[in-house]
């Protein structure tokens, strides 16, 4: 599949396509404060209309008889920091649950099968399995006895550290267990949060609630959301899997002939891998939208700014094509919009 533009030509199979340069200073490390004060970027695909406007204002650009879908997840304090049996640092990163014991992380620090990891509060994980996209499977102990991932999850709160993306740079500080989770965040397991709903104040929220059919699905963002496409060929990629749940509300949305509007990309692959498997309310996500595969029930897509040669930036490009993703994109630079998870928003209707 390719585009022209300006007699060139974009392919939009091709990884590079995907490219951006960035000002490293458009990098939002801070949240917008208050929420809904960050800058939102209007396009309206019938008649290619771009608004400039602040998120605070979004009521007035929500197609009024159309629906909205959100993603409950919570984020967890899923960075550990710890030590080996040697004394060597090490830093985990869990990634997400596999099944009760089993837990998919990412480790700094070299580790062999049947490593020991110690971490506060009497917390150990053990080795078990090295793959080769870089990530360890381990199981967690507390005071030597094995458990659950879901008894780990309230020590979790007490010894681990918000998740903040790598290009933040910077440590987590105790505001980011607020900034970086959103209003209505309910369901633990996520390790990132989905970014597009952080620009939702409560006030705000419960005003598009009082005007739009809703309701809430479920994803648990993983790790592999920040991994960037490295095939030369974008159909090469293998996609990460993210466990999701959907709503009975959900569920009678979806299956309405209402326009919809998802608020970010987990809640629009919820949908969207969904559709093309419609006897599963609930399991493993992993559709990849892009130029040649559409979305087929998503009408309207809210979302932030993503990393060049990102999944989540051809997610963009499966709703209004290559070309005017990347136009788009330079325009949000031009006009110094913030980048990425604490940047600002721009809807696509």
């Amino acid at each position: 599949m390719a585009i022209t533009n300006n007699s060139q030509t974009l392919d939009a199979l091709k990884t590079a396509t995907y490219s951006f340069n960035l000002p490293q200073e458009l990098i939002a490390t801070e949240a917008a404060s208050p929420r809904e004060s960050a800058k939102l970027l209007v396009f309206n695909r019938k008649t290619k209309k771009i608004t400039h406007t602040i998120f605070s204002e979004i009521q007035n650009y929500i197609p009024k008889e159309c629906a909205i879908i959100f993603n409950d997840t919570k984020v967890i304090k899923a960075r550990l920091f710890g030590k080996k049996e040697s004394g060597g640092k090490i830093e985990l990163l869990i990634n997400r649950q596999l099944n009760a014991h089993d837990v998919s992380v990412y480790i700094r620090g070299k580790v062999k099968k049947e490593t020991e990891l110690f971490f506060d509060k009497n917390i150990s994980a053990v080795v078990i399995k090295l793959l080769e996209d870089g990530s360890r499977e381990v199981n967690f102990y507390h005071d030597k006895t094995l458990i659950r991932f879901e008894e780990l999850l309230p020590v979790l709160e007490e010894i681990g550290h918000i998740p903040l993306p790598p290009y933040i740079q910077r440590n987590d500080e105790n505001h980011d267990t607020v900034d970086y989770q959103t209003v209505f965040a309910k369901y633990e397991g996520a390790v990132a949060a989905p970014t597009a709903s952080l620009h939702f104040s409560d006030a705000l929220f419960k005003e598009v609630q009082s005007n739009h059919d809703n309701a809430f699905v479920t994803l648990h963002v993983g790790a592999g959301t920040f991994k960037p496409v490295e095939s030369e060929n974008i159909l090469d990629h293998p996609m990460h899997s993210e466990y999701y749940n959907i709503s009975a509300e959900a569920l009678e949305i979806i299956n309405s002939d209402k326009a919809l509007l998802t608020v970010g990309t987990t809640s629009t692959r919820t949908v969207e891998y969904f559709i093309r498997n419609q006897n599963l309310t609930s399991g493993e996500a992993n559709l990849f939208l892009h130029p040649n595969n559409l979305p087929i029930r998503v009408n309207h897509l809210l979302t932030n700014f993503h990393l060049p040669q990102s999944t989540l930036l051809m997610l963009v490009a499966s709703f209004v094509g290559v070309e005017q993703t990347l136009a788009l994109y330079q325009e949000a630079i031009e006009k110094n919009y913030r980048f990425y998870s604490y940047g600002d928003a721009m809807l696509i209707i």
